[in-house]
């Protein structure tokens, strides 16, 4: 067949999807239970099947080709449906919220800034016990000296970075930012 009579054969075969639209119409119908979600899952069907014509092989079925696309169309749609999860008054997403990223960078930048201020010795005790999760113990095998050194250090450091930071004392033992946290929140345990 010549390309122009394949071309011929093409444009015949996407007018015929015209004649299927009642059908597929009722099929969707009967597949959604619902006029609406009929329409859509047949205007679905067309364009897929009208993007993808280039895949339908000339003379064989073009109905049951339709009804095919139609049906996985459908079918994808039902898998997806079945995991979302339902939330008309909005409960859900409540909990879902999260607080913006920049809010995060800049109270990193503000940690980080006030760590800066921090005498080395402090500075060290607050990132190991603090932040690293280091035991005292390690802590201070890693410094070369006494636990009670770098239980004193850390304690030290953890309050010149709540003044630096312009905390009070309660919101450096429940800050809501985990960035901050995770220096600012030292275990008891840990010191």
């Amino acid at each position: 067949m010549s390309e122009e009579n394949l071309r011929a054969a093409t444009a015949d075969a996407r007018e015929d999807i015209v004649t299927h639209l009642p059908a597929l119409r009722a099929f969707a119908r009967g597949l959604t239970g619902d006029h609406a979600a009929a329409d859509d899952l047949v205007q679905e069907t067309v364009l897929k099947a009208w993007s993808k014509f280039h895949l339908y092989n000339e003379g064989t079925n073009l109905r049951a080709w339709l009804f095919t696309i139609l049906r996985n169309t459908f079918l994808s749609v039902m898998r997806k449906r079945a995991r979302e999860v339902s939330d008309s008054d909005g409960a859900i997403a409540a909990r879902l919220t999260s607080k913006p990223d920049h809010d995060g960078r800049l109270a990193m930048q503000e940690l980080n800034d006030a760590l800066r201020q921090l005498p080395v010795a402090q500075r060290e005790a607050v990132l190991l016990v603090g932040a690293l999760g280091f035991s005292v113990e390690e802590a201070a095998a890693t410094c070369g000296c006494a636990p009670g050194t770098i239980k004193s250090r850390a304690n030290r450091g953890r309050a010149m970075l709540a003044k630096l930071m312009h905390l009070e004392a309660e919101e450096v033992g429940d800050p809501t930012d985990e960035s901050v946290s995770a220096v600012m929140a030292l275990a008891p345990d840990r010191l």
